[in-house]
């Protein structure tokens, strides 16, 4: 099953054309939409909701919660998945400019480890000015991943710049896990990504992601099939071709324990 964990649709920019990511959607088996913080989370997530619930059976949409703003409890949150029908958390932590560990942000992190909601940290990639950067280093997510052991949690974009904080962290923790949102053009990034990853040996704590609008899942998929090609003309470390094809085809939405509209029924 080929699951691409991070894609993203704004719905308040004037060119929105909801077709373009139904296209990129038809070269996977499902996707995960990550809500954008263009607006209110109320806002943001009912439109969101809209969307996803049309394409219920491959969509799966994850809330936008800003917890230093937000109501934070477990009757606040609970519409998250009982109303709008959406399966886990985004956090711009970065982007908003909270710490992770602020004490709201901890107050969250038990009611989302209760309501069993996976929490995705998108911190990772490329920043705006105002983006706070210290709040993207993925060791502080350490603290958070020691006190709610069973909460599922994603190191958004390997982490980047801070690619060898998400190692650590995904090599530490069970149910921490790393999206490898790469960009195909950018060819010596993907094969150091890839092979830090496989010298640590955290190639199973890797999930397939595209980063649409920015990346399509299957020109990402082209290139990590031939990543051994890349450098062919080389003699540059290779990974084995079966652990690239297993992050590809990993089940993303079972380990994150993300249940399929079937298995809902």
């Amino acid at each position: 099953m080929i699951v691409d964990c991070h894609t993203h649709i704004n719905f308040t920019a004037d060119n929105i054309d909801v077709s373009e990511h139904l296209a990129a959607s038809e070269t996977v088996d499902a996707c995960i939409v990550l809500a954008t913080p263009e607006d209110s989370s109320q806002q943001v997530n009912e439109r969101l909701s809209g969307y996803v619930s049309k394409h219920n059976e491959k969509m799966f949409g994850f809330a936008f919660v800003e917890p230093t703003k937000d109501k934070i409890s477990v009757r606040a949150l609970t519409p998250v998945t009982n109303k709008l029908g959406l399966s886990g958390v985004v956090l711009y932590c970065s982007q908003c400019g909270f710490h992770p560990a602020h004490s709201k942000a901890m107050q969250f992190y038990g009611v989302a480890q209760e309501l069993g909601l996976p929490v995705f940290f998108h911190n990772g990639g490329q920043q705006g000015p105002d983006a706070v950067l210290d709040y993207a280093q993925p060791y502080l997510l350490d603290e958070i991943a020691r006190k709610f052991g069973d909460l599922k949690i994603v190191i958004g974009s390997m982490g980047l710049p801070f690619v060898e904080q998400t190692l650590a962290m995904i090599a530490k923790h069970e149910n921490v896990y790393a999206d490898l949102t790469i960009k195909p053009d950018n060819v010596w990034q993907v094969y150091n990504l890839v092979v830090s990853a496989n010298e640590c040996g955290v190639m199973d704590k890797l999930l397939f992601g595209s980063g649409f609008p920015s990346g399509n899942a299957g020109a990402c998929i082209e290139t990590l099939l031939g990543f051994n090609k890349l450098l062919a003309d080389t003699s540059l470390p290779t990974v084995p071709r079966d652990k690239i094809q297993g992050i590809v085809e990993r089940d993303t939405l079972q380990l994150l324990g993300i249940k399929k509209a079937e298995e809902q029924a």
